[in-house]
């Protein structure tokens, strides 16, 4: 990410981008518009508190969904507080969320906040839409609470899909209520129905039906109540109870909020309303609309019918054995019939190994076929709208997903291979709309609970919220946090605090909980975690906490040239995918590809490290499943925010071929060095010369900047290059170990090493890692007996080691750094933009960079050495300040050869 802030202005034509992406995504050409017109609802969140006058000014709503009643009529239903917040007329939302805005243009993270671009017409405010009793409003300029009302009081249970109509059911009280919105015209005038039947319940109950401001007059003629508006009454809003009304009865309160009152009752009933606002000229036409018969129910708890009745036929792509793990390709559904995009975000699997699917922009697909050679895969389309999902999970062969709106458990009732029902299993989570509070992830303990993972809200997007600190905005309570869901989803707690941006890994079978964090402000680079309850992880906007707890160290530091942007984590629970059975696997985004994780747990404070899988990875490598069938791990992820691969998706099988690992299988750190075990026998001779080792160490800075340059231990700038004073190899060849002078705890150490096997094969690799517990280790028990440790003080005493003499800085040694530092992830060497978090390079240097506070300077030497080391403290407009400090990790030299680099960009 070198130089992420040193550009002028963001690149017009982003509309264009999604075009020049065709030769990586074949089928972008094909793909429709991300609002399908035969499916009633999308999920989404709206920010309407700018309709104007007429309307309520505080009405911003997190969880709603986005309903299309037909004739250009829509309605947003709040989920959280299961009111209208507001129907309009006239074009439906603007696809401006970050799921909508990249669907076709890949790579757009240029999100805005979603308002009401039609005509408003019904709108309440942020308060619970349904009360017991009597009616009840809040204050107007109360800030939300960014979490649904208390569920004695009201609980969304879910939405059924019935063709192109959507039923919504919820609870108020002890009454159930299912709801069927709708809209009809008479003459050039809109009403909104909201048919509805109204459980048994002992208590009387009552709903807004709209909320109008500034009213100048009010009456009720019969079952119509009317609020005015204007100095005329010229406009007015209406709500009528349609047809026998069985005691409902319209309502006025405090001049302004049109209410129904739902009498007590000991069973059941329908019943129906219209709401309508216009001229007060046309109230005549309103009332003889209210005599007409209400529309009937429809029977929809036996199913609907199916909207995506075709599957998709692909032929997958197998890898060639060339090495011990390769990844085999599961062709996408690209084209399919609906023009649909398919993102894949995760997978997960049925007890027969059949798949199900989960892409970012809202939809879930189940896979059938997943054979060995996968020569036929039928991909069925099985539901949709769900709001920008990261995970699904699969319990019983029930399927879970997890988006913003909370966690979905999906019912195909009549068994025709689509959803009918999708339940609220839970929403008891807080969820802003801040657009970086990702629902991040969702995973599932052997004891039946779930884990979330819930981004923070990150301030380099649009926001809504205050900002709290560098990189950060207010969102909910529980942004930044892990939380533990338990079974039913009625309840919750907070597992631990202090995050970013955590992704999760859970081992089915021992409950042992695991996370990463984006590197960022307070993240001074990835950390992989071991999760135990009450665990603070030193995000400070994101503590929740007022005792000022310690910051819980990681397992882990993985280098940012190593894994500038990792995801989630899976165990390998299968006995067929050879020496990764029983072991932990970490994914990167940024990278992209696999991790091995080593962990040393006979340390007093647990350590580890990682290795990386190599394997063909066409796409960002997000999230994974085992599948049971198989017994091999499935990889799924695409791209958006920044990888170093160019693919839009993949899924992907990571297979075991029987062939030679050779990643290292075992990790011990201690007094006297490291012992690091292969998956293979060893070569003896290349084993024990201390030659083929380099070894690295330094320490980072947790600060509000983004990310950390390296310090020494003793709190120096730089790295620290360590002597190896002898290699052994044990007796059966398979594990080293390494004497290391000074050993000490320290955050982040880098082997590298090259070594042959018995059978010949070279391996020239890295292993980086975590020393937490620097004590003195049992080489016996490892297979070392006869250790020369002296060795260990006649190196500590010597000269220290000396860097190799660095060769004069050049371009092309600067076009090497571009790629060995992840640079290429964020910034192109031509004029590329798409798909960047930084600027081109190319005619960068010597050009006029104009900064948030007005000034200016031009792009030299002194300025683009500044930019490396202290990249915050001038922000280009346009731009965020998403870029680390390379203080301590590129010498003189190397920002030289990085400056010819850009130079010969520039043709200077």
């Amino acid at each position: 990410m070198i130089l992420l802030i040193i550009s002028a202005a963001l690149f017009a034509g982003k509309s264009r981008l999604w075009r020049k992406q065709a030769a990586l995504h074949a089928d972008s050409t094909q793909i429709g518009n991300f609002v399908e017109p035969d499916f009633p609802f999308i999920s989404t969140s709206v920010d309407a508190r700018s309709l104007g006058t007429a309307f309520p000014k505080s009405n911003i709503a997190a969880r709603t969904l986005a309903l299309q009643l037909g004739d250009s009529a829509y309605v947003c239903f709040d989920t959280d507080l299961l009111r209208w917040s507001v129907a309009w007329t006239g074009k439906f939302l603007p696809m401006v969320q970050m799921a909508q805005i990249s669907y076709r243009d890949f790579f757009n993270k240029n999100n805005q906040v979603t308002t009401v671009t039609g005509s408003p017409r019904i709108a309440t405010g942020s308060y619970a839409g349904w009360s017991v009793e009597a009616p009840a409003f809040s204050d107007e300029n109360r800030q939300p609470s960014w979490q649904p009302m208390p569920a004695e009081q009201g609980r969304w249970k879910g939405l059924y899909v019935f063709g192109k109509q959507a039923i919504l059911q919820y609870t108020v009280g002890k009454s159930e209520i299912s709801e069927l919105p709708g809209a009809a015209r008479f003459g050039s005038e809109t009403a909104f129905t909201r048919t509805m039947q109204v459980g048994a319940g002992g208590t009387d109950l009552y709903f807004t039906a709209a909320d109008v401001p500034n009213a100048s007059g009010s009456e009720i003629k019969g079952q119509i109540a009317y609020v005015y508006q204007g100095a005329g009454k010229d406009s007015v809003t209406a709500v009528a109870v349609l047809g026998k009304s069985g005691g409902v009865q319209a309502g006025i309160t405090n001049g302004r909020y049109l209410t129904v009152r739902i009498p007590a009752s000991a069973r059941s009933r329908d019943m129906a309303v219209a709401i309508w606002k216009g001229p007060a000229s046309r109230r005549g036409e309103f009332e003889k609309y209210c005599r007409i018969k209400p529309a009937a129910m429809p029977d929809f708890r036996k199913g609907g019918p199916a909207h995506w009745k075709q599957a998709v036929t692909t032929a997958g792509k197998l890898a060639p054995d060339t090495a011990a793990y390769v990844t085999d390709q599961l062709t996408l559904p690209l084209p399919n019939p609906w023009k649909r995009n398919v993102r894949v975000a995760d997978v997960g699997f049925f007890s027969n190994g059949r798949a199900a699917v989960v892409t970012f922009d809202g939809d879930v697909w189940t896979v059938d076929g997943i054979s060995k050679n996968l020569a036929q895969l039928k991909w069925k389309r099985f539901a949709s709208g769900l709001h920008e999902p990261m995970s699904i999970e699969i319990v019983k062969d029930s399927v879970y997903v997890f988006g913003r709106e909370g966690i979905v458990r999906l019912h195909d009732i009549n068994h025709d291979g689509e959803a009918d029902f999708y339940e609220n299993y839970s929403n008891i989570m807080q969820q802003s709309p801040e657009s970086r509070e990702w629902a991040a992830d969702l995973v599932t303990a052997p004891d039946g609970n779930f884990y979330i993972a819930k981004g923070g809200s990150l301030d380099n997007g649009p926001g809504v919220t205050k900002a709290v600190a560098k990189g950060f905005r207010a969102g909910s309570d529980q942004n930044g946090s892990v939380i533990r869901i338990y079974e039913h989803g009625r309840k919750m707690e907070i597992v631990a605090t202090g995050f970013r941006g955590p992704y999760l890994g859970m081992h089915p079978r021992t409950g042992a909980l695991t996370a990463s964090d984006q590197q960022g402000n307070f993240v001074p680079s990835t950390p992989i975690y071991l999760i135990k309850k009450g665990d603070y992880f030193g995000v400070e906007p994101t503590v929740h906490r007022k005792d000022q707890p310690e910051i819980t160290r990681p397992l882990t530091w993985i280098p940012h040239n190593v894994d500038r942007s990792s995801i989630s984590q899976a165990w390998v629970t299968s006995d067929r995918m050879g020496p990764l059975n029983g072991s932990l696997v970490h994914f990167s985004f940024g990278r992209p590809g696999l991790f091995r994780v080593l962990i040393d747990s006979a340390a007093t404070n647990i350590q580890g490290g990682v290795s990386v899988i190599h394997a063909d990875y066409p796409a960002p490598t997000s999230k994974g499943a085992m599948n049971p069938a198989d017994g091999q791990l499935y990889v799924g992820g695409f791209n958006l925010w920044g990888s170093t691969s160019t693919g839009i998706s993949a899924l992907l099988r990571l297979r075991y071929t029987g062939k030679t690992s050779l990643l290292p299988g075992h990790f011990r750190a201690g007094k006297q060095g490291i012992v690091l075990g292969f998956d293979t026998p060893l070569d003896r001779k290349t084993a024990e010369d201390v030659s083929h080792y380099q070894i690295k160490r330094w320490n980072y800075k947790r600060t509000e900047e983004y990310g950390s340059g390296h310090f020494k231990t003793d709190g120096s700038k730089g790295e620290e290059t360590l002597p190896v004073a002898g290699a052994y190899l044990s007796a059966d060849n398979r594990k080293v170990l390494l004497l290391i002078p000074d050993m000490q705890e320290v955050e982040q150490m880098e082997l590298n090493y090259t070594l042959r096997t018995t059978s010949g094969l070279a391996t020239a690799e890295g292993f980086w890692f975590t020393v937490n517990d620097a004590g003195d280790m049992d080489l016996s028990r490892y297979g070392f007996k006869d250790v020369n440790l002296a060795l260990l003080s006649v190196k500590n005493e010597s000269a220290p080691v000396k860097a190799a003499k660095e060769a004069p800085a050049t371009a092309q040694a600067g076009k090497a750094l571009f790629q060995k530092m992840a640079c290429a992830g964020c910034h192109s060497e031509g004029l590329k933009t798409d798909g960047m978090y930084g600027p081109p390079f190319q005619n960068l240097y010597k050009s006029r960079r104009t900064f948030e506070d007005g000034s200016t300077t031009v792009a030299d030497e002194k300025y683009i050495r500044e930019s490396i080391l202290d990249p915050g403290r001038k922000v280009v407009k346009g731009y965020s300040p998403e870029m680390p400090s390379f203080e301590g990790v590129l010498s003189d030299n190397e920002i030289e050869s990085i400056t010819l680099y850009l130079k010969s960009l520039a043709g200077k």
